[in-house]
């Protein structure tokens, strides 16, 4: 039997990783472990790199080798760019009422520094904390399904 795996974990995954870390269920614990690439690349050549790295890092690279030593037990979690951020953006400004203010937000988020721009102007407008809400229940409502999928 699998252990509960915290939904907040997993949707906190898509926030806390980077171009250089993997988000990983491990099956076996239920814990989600976000793995440095340089730590997997460690764990993946069994070699004496490991001194290399810091204390606090131990528990990280003892999860990537029972990872990979035991394929079923390690699950890759989506990204950032599988929840496609962007496309939420798109759907929140489009139940705004006030044409105004979804004119100015669809205007903010185009273009070079788009979710700063529109994060800027969602603050002005008043609109930021309902922009959150919505993000954070779509990524609620993405991975809740991932989950269910697998």
């Amino acid at each position: 039997m699998r252990p509960a795996v915290k939904l907040a974990d997993l949707t906190d995954s898509l926030s806390m990783v980077s171009p250089e870390s993997a988000a990983w269920l491990d099956r076996e614990t239920g814990r989600v472990w976000i793995i440095d690439n340089h730590i997997m690349a460690i764990a993946e050549e069994g070699s004496g790199d490991a001194e290399e790295i810091a204390d606090w890092q131990d528990d990280e690279l003892a999860a990537a080798r029972a990872i990979l030593r035991e394929p079923d037990r390690g699950l890759p979690l989506p990204t950032p760019f599988d929840f496609h951020e962007y496309r939420h953006l798109e759907r929140f400004i489009a139940t705004l009422p006030e044409s105004s203010a979804a004119d100015q937000l669809w205007r903010a988020a185009k273009g070079r520094g788009a979710f700063r721009k529109f994060k800027d102007t969602a603050r002005r407008l008043g609109h930021l904390d309902a922009w959150y809400a919505c993000r954070d229940e779509a990524a609620r409502r993405f991975m809740l399904d991932w989950a269910q999928a697998h």
